[in-house]
């Protein structure tokens, strides 16, 4: 039975294979005069199943094969090997006793398992070096994690970390769909892992998305908006109008910018009145006259502004009246 045939690489272009569970990459460096290529058979796998990597264009000058669990070629990790010359088949201090190795150089992987992630070398006699195999978890979904979840305007900074953490990941991070870079107040990690902002504004609760990439999955995480404190902002208090006439109604609502919600208390010539946002008096008289100081409280940040308004209730005394027409037929 024939395997499955996979597109070859070309220019070091690294091909790629995708596993249900386990993902494989292979590597090879062409060569003048010959292309050892190694071939995951089948190209679609999964957990507890065989892979072969299958070996094709061997140098014919090759007298043996040997198999290295890692880019390494330390004895300590050697897996197994064949002689040409012997016929014969050696195991090395990484045999696990799933392996087989065919005399074509090929190696079996039998029932594999997420501990097989890493890299594969394989090691031709004549010293031709092939990193040809490395095992890869298909990425999970990963989540981001705070350092501070309700930080301050002004004060705090922020990291945010990407998990989990894999060694053959790359990281990228995004706000409001744009790839984000270091600047004044951003900073990545080495491996874009964290993200810090450092003196957090308002503004700067994104929506924020991280994805891992391996070569052959990537996976991103929803878009988080961050919880950021800050305010209140100095209050505005509606209408703007500040002479009134008597036997008007005075209805006054104040406004901050604030998260979370300010809460709002009023008082009047220093006397305090109502805490609620809006401020209602009917019928006022010229004793109504006065100063009027709405104070926005924000219990996160515990920051207090407030804001005045001067109210001048002067002019003739004005009542509403009400008539009643009709026509007799």
């Amino acid at each position: 039975m024939q395997p499955p045939s996979a597109s070859p690489c070309r220019g070091g272009v690294s091909w790629q294979g995708i596993l249900l569970a386990v993902s494989l990459l292979t590597f090879w460096n062409p060569h003048p005069t010959a292309q050892l290529t190694i071939e995951p058979v089948p190209f679609d796998a999964a957990v507890e199943t065989d892979v072969l990597l299958l070996v094709h264009n061997a140098s014919q000058n090759t007298i043996g094969y040997y198999w290295f669990k890692g880019n390494t070629t330390e004895d300590s990790r050697e897996i197994i090997s064949y002689s040409i010359l012997t016929q014969k088949i050696n195991t090395g201090p990484a045999f696990s006793g799933r392996e087989t190795l065919y005399t074509n150089g090929s190696l079996l992987f039998m029932n594999v398992t997420k501990e097989d992630t890493g890299f594969y070398t394989l090691r031709t006699l004549n010293n031709e070096l092939r990193p040809s195999g490395c095992w890869r978890e298909k990425l999970p979904k990963p989540n981001i994690t705070i350092n501070n979840s309700q930080p301050m305007e002004g004060e705090d900074s922020l990291a945010l970390t990407c998990e989990p953490e894999i060694s053959y990941a790359t990281y990228l991070w995004k706000i409001n769909s744009q790839t984000i870079t270091d600047g004044d107040r951003l900073k990545l990690s080495n491996n874009n892992r964290t993200l810090t902002l450092f003196s957090v504004t308002r503004n700067d609760t994104g929506p924020y998305e991280c994805e891992t990439q391996n070569p052959v999955s990537a996976s991103r995480r929803d878009p988080l908006t961050l919880n950021i404190s800050y305010g209140p902002d100095a209050p505005i208090i509606n209408p703007p109008d500040s002479h009134i006439r008597p036997g008007t109604n005075l209805n006054l609502s104040c406004h901050a910018d604030s998260n979370p919600p300010a809460q709002f208390s009023w008082s009047f010539n220093g006397r305090p009145l109502e805490s609620t946002q809006e401020l209602s008096i009917p019928n006022l008289s010229t004793n109504n006259s006065g100063s009027y100081v709405c104070v926005a409280h924000n219990s996160v940040t515990n920051l207090h502004r407030t804001t005045t308004k001067n109210i001048s209730i002067s002019g003739k005394w004005t009542r509403e009246h009400s008539i009643k027409c009709w026509v007799e037929p």
